[in-house]
């Protein structure tokens, strides 16, 4: 059933066009992810959709009852609103017959409004309106908030207030959910959580994100906004690509089939006045409309640069035994580590772990409690960091960058000038001229993240640098990365750039920090497997427990009816310790294995897992054995 109906939706702002004829349909439960370059119009497009921001032309028209709820990138609340009062703030159908509801209560004495009451009371246990809270509270502690109804909202992180508005808007259950950059500020579980809630919904979806894996589980169609129009794309992210990459080709081969038409046409307007009779004097129109035509649409799709940075010396940076706790909490205790030239290391962890912290004790913007940070001569850092982001400068873009380098250096022989550097992070030549204070606050957070690039460090630091980045622009800043022949630490939430960029991970557990040689799908592939075994042996445990005790139970029983061990029993009790020892100590060959997800001569990953599970039952089975037969040797004593 057809639920969402976008007729010839057109938009124009600061007299430039975002999109024009846009027309689509969705049907009922349908995932839909929307993508396009910075400033093309997305969010503008779900504003629309929702009700929030007229079009200048065309209509959006919704199935009988269907309820449609935006969910911002940026979270609103009032300075003194706890997370209760952010709630019962909804703008849900279930929110809104709770406020109904609240105020029919008001007029109580009145017949009228206790018919109404009466009518609204049936219908708010129909729709499980009395159950908000709880279903609020339930989301809450699966994001892993708890007891926070009472807290005022401003003193909690972006991360909290991001998880209390997706649970908000989740818990109101619209019919038409529209998410715009939902991953913002999440920790990588919230963000798979999310994934996998979203993914097994029956609302029908629109998403924008710049988030590629995300893009690719919960979406199984591509709306790209390219050019002011769309283009559809069935299937997921992945798909999406395949069909882009051809549609841009088979644009080039018009742009190359114009480039000669354009010169024969040229050509032609060169042979003399001869030559240009009055009928032809169209042909001079079609010559002017033609240059203004063209264009390569790869070099506009598709701009990547290397990079080159200034040398480093033999030290880099140095940290020994370094520890941080803050409000009596550990974040990390006793953490080493070296860098050496060319290494890309990510860093991942919950919110509030402490991965800014450690990039700041690194850079040398904060001390440690204890241990020692040593940061080489040579050492440059280029830092993007939280605190730099809010420029103030009165100077336009263009100056602002030129200031730093009016060219930039990005490998022998590849000089560009600061525009061209501009424009490959999203920033067209129609915004060079504009003051900084004009930009949004997306737009000056990215621009301080080419001011970092632009100083030529040897050690790049970046914290979540991909929140504000469309996906072309990262997968730029992706290539930047790869060529750079420096040092990079990488803070950041967005899975598929990790896999892009960085080769080993710093994994911020409470109290700890876990290195791990590898990319991010890597570890999560072995951080599965480990999170198997424990619950595997959780649930062993468990049984083996039950297991003893009615083991008792049963001895109990035959106390009475035989006393001992038979001769045969007593050879089995004593060859059972060889038995165990020999079966605990390839138990231990198999999980020392683990570490490396290569196969070796044991075996692949998933056979020494199956190996593994297997030799854990059979020392159970054991151990149950040895126990049985100690307790009847004991009778014997």
């Amino acid at each position: 059933m057809n639920v969402l109906s976008i007729e010839n939706i057109s938009k124009t702002l600061n007299d430039a066009p975002l999109f024009e004829g846009v027309t689509f349909g969705l049907e009922e439960g349908e995932h839909v992810g929307l993508i396009g370059d910075n400033g093309c119009g997305k969010s503008t497009l779900l504003h629309i959709i929702s009700g929030k921001l007229e079009s200048d032309t065309g209509k959006v028209n919704c199935a009988n009852k269907a309820q449609i709820l935006l969910l911002d990138q940026n979270v609103v609340f009032g300075k003194e609103d706890t997370v209760l009062d952010y709630l019962y703030k909804g703008t849900g159908p279930r929110f809104a017959l709770l406020k109904q509801y609240h105020a029919l209560l008001e007029e109580a004495a009145d017949p009228k409004a206790q018919k109404q009451l009466a009518n609204l009371t049936d219908r708010m246990e129909k729709d499980g309106t009395w159950n908000i809270e709880s279903d609020f509270n339930s989301i809450l502690g699966e994001l892993g908030l708890h007891d926070v109804m009472d807290k005022p909202f401003v003193k909690l992180s972006g991360g909290e207030q991001k998880k209390i508005a997706i649970a908000r808007i989740l818990c109101e259950k619209p019919t038409i959910l529209l998410l715009d950059e939902p991953t913002n500020h999440l920790d990588i579980d919230t963000i798979e959580w999310l994934q996998k809630y979203l993914s097994t919904s029956n609302m029908t979806i629109i998403v924008v994100t710049h988030d590629r894996y995300f893009l690719n589980v919960v979406c199984k169609k591509i709306i790209e906004l390219d050019d002011h129009q769309i283009f559809f794309h069935p299937g997921n992210y992945n798909d999406y690509v395949i069909r882009r990459s051809k549609r841009l080709a088979d644009n080039q081969k018009q742009q190359d089939r114009l480039k000669t038409i354009l010169r024969r046409e040229v050509e032609w307007s060169l042979r003399g006045p001869q030559a240009r009779t009055g009928k032809d004097s169209g042909r001079q129109d079609r010559l002017v409309s033609m240059k203004e035509e063209q264009r390569n649409v790869l070099d506009v799709a598709q701009t990547q640069f290397t990079s080159q940075s200034r040398r480093l010396g033999k030290k880099i940076l140095e940290v020994k035994h370094i520890s941080k706790s803050f409000n009596h909490k550990n974040l990390f205790t006793d953490f080493s580590f070296s860098f050496t030239k060319g290494m890309k290391i990510g860093i991942i962890g919950g919110n509030g772990s402490g991965k800014s912290t450690l990039l700041d004790i690194l850079t040398g913007n904060l001390e440690s409690d204890s241990g020692s940070v040593d940061i080489g001569i040579n050492t440059v850092f280029g830092y993007y960091d939280q605190k730099g982001r809010k420029l103030n400068s009165k100077k336009t873009v263009l100056e602002y960058v030129e200031d730093i380098s009016e060219r930039i250096t990005l490998a022998p022989g590849q000089v560009v000038t600061a525009s061209k550097f501009l424009e490959t992070f999203s920033f067209p030549s129609s915004l060079h001229r504009l003051p900084i204070s004009t930009l949004s606050g997306g737009q000056k957070r990215r621009l301080y993240l080419i001011s970092r690039l632009m100083i030529n460090p040897n050690f790049l630091v970046l914290d979540e640098p991909t929140n504000d980045l469309d996906v072309k622009t990262m997968e730029n800043l992706e290539s930047y990365i790869a060529d750079f022949d420096g040092c990079t630490l990488i803070v950041s939430h967005d899975r598929a750039f990790l896999d892009h960029t960085c080769e080993n991970l710093l994994i911020l557990h409470p109290n700890e920090i876990e290195q791990f040689e590898g990319d991010y799908s890597s570890w999560k592939i072995e951080e599965n497997n480990r999170e198997t075994i424990r619950a595997n042996e959780e649930k062993k445990e468990r049984e083996k427990q039950a297991k003893k005790e009615q083991a008792k139970a049963d001895n109990q029983h035959r106390k009475n009816k035989k006393k001992g061990l038979s001769f045969k029993e007593k050879k089995e009790f004593e060859g059972l310790e060889k038995e165990i020892a020999k079966s605990e100590q390839y138990i231990a060959q198999l999980e020392e294995s683990f570490s490396s997800v290569e196969e070796n001569e044991m075996g692949s990953l998933m056979e020494r897992t199956a190996k593994y599970n297997q030799e854990k039952e059979h020392l159970e089975s054991l151990e149950e054995r040895w126990m049985e037969l100690g307790e009847l040797a004991e009778q014997n004593s």
